[in-house]
């Protein structure tokens, strides 16, 4: 399409030149990328950028200190870089999240938005870049390939933090279930069999200890993530980035984060190796499968009501179909189970991005920030979500629990301490067989009086360690 002049501004590179939106903040390094990669519909992830833009911040902060270009320059690039922090300028991020060049799209749009405004500030006009350059200035001392992994673990950091508080608090509200549903005798299964008795809160206990190896494993996480190779600039050793600007850099990210940030010792490392995006990772992996574990027990338990075990009641939050009146379906545990595996997915992804890099660059940083940090936003929304709208409305049908555990033939295997393995078979086979419970058949063959059969099924002796009644 042909450019309108008093639309447009001509820019230029080391390609040749293009019309750009005059009212566009981006440049044509950012156009560029737009033809190169209309790919996902999907921008880069939002926090990235803002990581990214603290970083620039940062620099300039630096650069004022050390009065490697003109202050005023400095000035207006920390106060735009303030500006775009408000999100006031979101829509000037326009790159595809699947991009290539391990992140120079992006790192350029984010230079070329801050040259613009700082440029207005100084009372220019957008594109004129003798006044404040994207990569002369906003850019340097650096390269996408220290400042993108940099961003990434301070948008990881803020995304961890954020995730591990609301493990905690789902922790919590299972916790609670497990104190309010104690004294409630159910049905224990294994391989979908009738196993053993025990109580409806001890099965919230369960998902409890696993909802809290989560939540510490995810907290711990953030020490490998605080160590940045900002200041490594290509490759990781550091040429045109002075020693001064690399220690005031990370001291400055320190101050404008609240993060532990530490320089690495050998940047180079950061800057090649991607397996501390693939251990969070992995660690987001194993909350997904422990949630989807415990989403796929609550529908199981919930299921029917009447066709199923229904032993549950899971919140009823909207109506389940189109076609069948009064339907209610577990939607908010069918909710968490499906962003468990798309984290499970997105984690194949990362594992496979940090695995190809090659040499001392890893080219598919960009990929292992869409699935990470998306994998991160999502997992905390559906946890959040979880509890709010299920875990906490959860009720017990106890009349439908203590039917089973009574029709069930699971209480003789309490009698094994007192009348052995083979007897106890035999009474469970009668039960069974007639349609009687465990307790009347002992009762009505006399095998034990009625004393000693009440305490050794009473619900305090056959749902904790030891043999039942002794």
């Amino acid at each position: 399409m042909e450019a309108v002049p008093d639309q447009s501004r001509k820019e230029q590179d080391a390609l040749g030149s293009m019309d750009i939106p005059k009212a566009a903040y981006y440049g044509i390094h950012t156009a560029r990328a737009m033809e190169n990669f209309p790919v996902s519909a999907k921008v880069v992830n939002p926090h990235l950028i803002q990581s990214m833009v603290t970083v620039k911040k940062a620099a300039a902060l630096a650069h004022l200190k050390l009065k490697t270009y003109p202050a005023e320059i400095a000035r207006a690039i920390v106060q735009s870089c303030d500006e775009v922090l408000t999100g006031s300028y979101n829509e000037q991020f326009t790159v595809d999240a699947l991009q290539g060049g391990a992140g120079t799209s992006t790192n350029m749009n984010v230079n070329e938005v801050i040259a613009n405004r700082a440029i207005e500030l100084m009372g220019g006009e957008r594109g004129d870049y003798s006044l404040v350059h994207p990569l002369d200035h906003v850019n340097c001392c650096q390269s996408t390939n220290d400042v993108y992994p940099t961003a990434l673990r301070m948008a990881a950091i803020g995304l961890v933090r954020q995730l591990s508080l609301t493990f905690a608090s789902l922790q919590e509200a299972l916790q609670e279930k497990e104190q309010e549903f104690a004294n409630i005798l159910k049905l224990g299964r294994t391989e979908l069999m009738d196993a053993l008795p025990m109580t409806a809160g001890q099965g919230f206990g369960a998902y409890a200890k696993a909802i809290a190896r989560d939540r510490w494993r995810l907290y711990k996480v953030e020490e490998r993530l605080r160590e940045v190779n900002i200041g490594g600039t290509a490759i990781g050793t550091g040429i045109n980035a002075p020693v001064k600007y690399t220690f005031y850099i990370t001291d400055l990210l320190q101050d404008l984060t609240g993060f532990g940030l530490a320089r690495s010792e050998y940047p180079m490392d950061l800057t090649q190796n991607m397996d501390v995006f693939v251990e969070v990772s992995g660690l987001l992996k194993a909350a997904s499968v422990n949630l989807l574990k415990i989403s796929n027990d609550l529908r199981l338990l919930a299921s029917g009501p009447i066709g199923g075990f229904g032993e549950l009641e899971l919140p009823a939050v909207q109506a389940g179909s189109s076609i069948m009146p009064g339907k209610v379906n577990p939607v908010m545990a069918e909710m968490i189970g499906l962003v468990s595996m798309r984290v499970i997915a997105n984690d194949t992804a990362v594992t496979m991005a940090a695995a190809g890099g090659q040499l001392e660059l890893n080219a598919f940083m960009p990929l292992i920030a869409e699935a990470l940090l998306e994998s991160l936003e999502i997992l905390t929304n559906a946890v959040r979500l979880f509890e709010e709208r299920c875990v906490r409305g959860i009720r017990i049908r106890e009349n439908r629990c203590r039917e089973l555990v009574e029709n069930s033939a699971v209480l003789a295997t309490a009698l094994v301490g007192h009348i052995g393995y083979e007897r106890s078979a035999e009474v469970a086979k009668q039960a069974r067989l007639e349609g009687k419970t465990v307790r009347k058949v002992l009762m009505e063959e006399h095998i034990l009086s009625e004393t000693q059969i009440d305490n050794i099924l009473s619900l305090y002796q056959v749902t904790k360690p030891g043999i039942p009644g002794i």
